[in-house]
């Protein structure tokens, strides 16, 4: 897998060396380019995780974009409106990472956006502590962080 993506860099950076042009659209055009040449290459071979992954990466960037942006919108609409709308509330979060990888990837990816914040992690590295700024729904905030972060960097990771 390390080897398709150098080769995948090295052609992107090839493409750039070709057209002339140093910018990052270019630059992610060749990586594009490059990672369709390898994968018409490779068709063939046993080992297509890096194909498979690549995707999945990209649709989880996107994904963390998203959830990122409305969550900055969410919280910024609170501040600049006289009421709070805030119902600040503790969850305790059962998790299906196993690694130390794993559970520190997920905690920082949930930290990472606005109004919510790992508390602690549990003795057995099962359960997830997490304050919430704007819980309406326990059992739906679960659901959400399951199906969507964490469902999305264990297909990554394992």
């Amino acid at each position: 897998m390390v080897k398709q993506f150098l080769m995948n860099l090295l052609l992107a950076f090839t493409w750039v060396a070709l057209t002339g042009v140093l910018s990052y659209s270019n630059f992610l055009f060749g990586f594009a380019i490059g990672f369709f040449l390898l994968w018409v290459m490779n068709r063939n071979e046993s080992d297509h995780r890096y194909f498979t992954r690549v995707p999945k990466i990209i649709g989880f960037f996107l994904y963390f974009l998203y959830e990122m942006i409305r969550a900055n919108v969410q919280v910024a609409y609170d501040l600049i409106t006289p009421k709070f709308f805030m119902q600040p509330g503790i969850v305790k979060y059962p998790m299906n990472a196993k690694s130390d990888f794993e559970i520190n990837l997920l905690s920082t990816v949930i930290s990472l956006t606005p109004g919510t914040l790992i508390l602690d992690v549990s003795e057995d590295r099962k359960v997830l502590y997490i304050h919430v700024m704007y819980l309406k729904d326990k059992d739906q905030f679960i659901q959400q962080i399951k199906d969507g972060f964490e469902r999305r960097l264990l297909e990554i990771i394992r």
